[in-house]
């Protein structure tokens, strides 16, 4: 990689000047793709977007397809490139739900521009990133002629309710899914202002546990007699895991890798910010007083259970004695490699018999594995060497992500490295009111992309 590194920028220079020249028009096309709602846990103007997002694509010359997996569509493109390498673009174009409206500054679906950041649903997630990559593409094309290696995207619209259908997609189109290597979605930059580049993502199993009791919602002064649906649910719940944060299910843990030396050294080398993080959340400590070694190794390493949320009988305002008949909790697993979702869910079914609650329904809302890539991949490479190039910082590794999303599914059950790089900040309200970016890192997010583009194609070469 040395070779274009230290003895030819003016291409990459050319291109960086493009996207100056035309960062206005990148500012538009961004704010029209974020007016346009593309919500998918309520259905609204998936098709719209799809569309969208195809036209997009098209404007810049890329070969595309609307291909049905038997949900909402996954937009496909293709370009050809100089180097035989293939680097793919994985994004979304689906968002999440708006709720609660009453918390917004802005509309959320006006895409409005105040002090230097952009507002808007889906503008760090995933919005802005779709069209950081385009832009780059879009940038090399007209300088060059064509981007430096062959170019995929793979944008889907159901990654915000789980990509139920993206493992599908994957199966039945491997010639258009295959890469050499992916960018993924998302990331961000912290509260130092270093890039952060991810290097997988836990996987998951989402549940959903009901209770039914009696036929009908009863008067409370039954209590005493009648089987209550939330105390069962609550009680089923206290089963999975103690206070000490430990998952009680027999088996839970039997595939959790051991850290080795390299997971280790990985997590020496991070600085995370856990003051920062304390004060913006608004703690006084993290679970179990935490040290700095331990708070690391169980955000990045270890699985969890978390209850997401709970519903059952009367929670209006007043009283209302009431003895609910059904209740409802939705719980998520955040898996590591090697833990197989299916198998959780076996050994979550027959821990909650095992206790006496067989009576608990248990319906599944979605399951992926989890993956990672080698921090030594060409592709791990080529994205840290970038990003020092843009951003002027070693940025920071995550060996994965915390979160969940179905990256295995697409790229690491095939052998494909995957690298997540985004322009978000520390301040984005990812999934929250208020979501923004600011333009500066929508102009350094084109830029990395641009240089992973570049400095990807050389190692190909070599």
């Amino acid at each position: 990689m040395a070779s274009r590194q230290q003895n030819d920028h003016s291409v990459l220079k050319g291109v960086y000047r493009y996207l100056d020249k035309h960062f206005e028009k990148y500012i538009e096309i961004l704010r029209q793709l974020c007016q346009q709602p593309s919500v998918s846990a309520q259905g609204v103007g998936i098709a719209e977007t799809a569309t969208l997002v195809r036209n997009l694509l098209e404007s810049i010359g890329v070969t595309t397809r609307v291909i049905d997996a038997g949900g909402f569509p996954v937009v496909y493109g293709e370009t050809d490139g100089e180097s035989p390498r293939t680097l793919a673009f994985y994004n979304h174009y689906d968002v999440q739900p708006a709720d609660p409206l009453d918390q917004w500054d802005y509309e959320p679906f006006s895409a409005e521009t105040h002090g230097k950041r952009m507002f808007g649903r889906g503008v760090a997630d995933n919005k802005g990133n779709i069209v950081a990559r385009i832009a780059a593409v879009d940038a090399f094309k007209k300088v060059c002629g064509k981007p430096p290696l062959n170019i995929k995207f793979v944008i889907e619209g159901e990654e915000e309710i789980g990509s139920p259908h993206l493992d599908k997609f994957a199966e039945d189109n491997r010639r258009l899914a295959a890469a050499d290597g992916y960018i993924w979605e998302y990331a961000q930059t912290d509260f130092r202002e270093r890039p952060q580049i991810r290097l997988g993502q836990k996987g998951m199993l989402y549940v959903e546990l009901h209770s039914h009791t009696a036929s009908q919602q009863l008067h409370s002064s039954w209590g005493g007699i009648v089987p209550n649906a939330a105390w069962r649910l609550l009680w089923a719940i206290a089963k999975l895991k103690g206070e000490n944060e430990k998952i009680c299910i027999p088996g839970f843990y039997d595939r959790v890798r051991p850290l080795s030396k390299q997971d280790i050294e990985m997590l020496a080398r991070l600085d995370f910010g856990e003051a920062a993080w304390k004060e913006q959340f608004e703690i006084d400590q993290y679970l179990l007083d935490f040290s700095m070694n331990e708070l690391l190794e169980a955000y990045f390493y270890r699985p969890t259970c978390t209850v997401c949320g709970l519903e059952g009988g009367y929670t209006g305002p007043g009283q209302k004695t009431v003895l609910p008949n059904s209740a409802l909790a939705k719980l998520d697993f955040r898996l590591v490699p090697d833990q197989d979702p299916d198998e959780i869910l076996e050994l979550l079914e027959q821990h909650l018999a095992d206790c006496g609650f067989a009576d608990i329904e248990v319906k599944v809302c979605s399951r992926k594995p989890a993956g990672r890539t080698p921090p030594n991949d060409p592709l791990v490479t080529a994205a840290i060497d970038a990003a020092k190039s843009v951003y002027g910082k070693r940025p920071q590794i995550y060996p994965t992500s915390a979160g969940s999303g179905p990256m295995a599914i697409l790229c690491h059950k095939y052998g494909i490295p995957a690298v997540s790089v985004g322009l978000g900040y520390w301040g984005s309200n990812t999934h929250a009111p208020n979501e923004n970016i600011r333009l500066e890192d929508f102009s350094k997010g084109m830029r990395h992309i641009a240089a992973i583009m570049y400095l990807y194609a050389d190692i190909s070469s070599h």
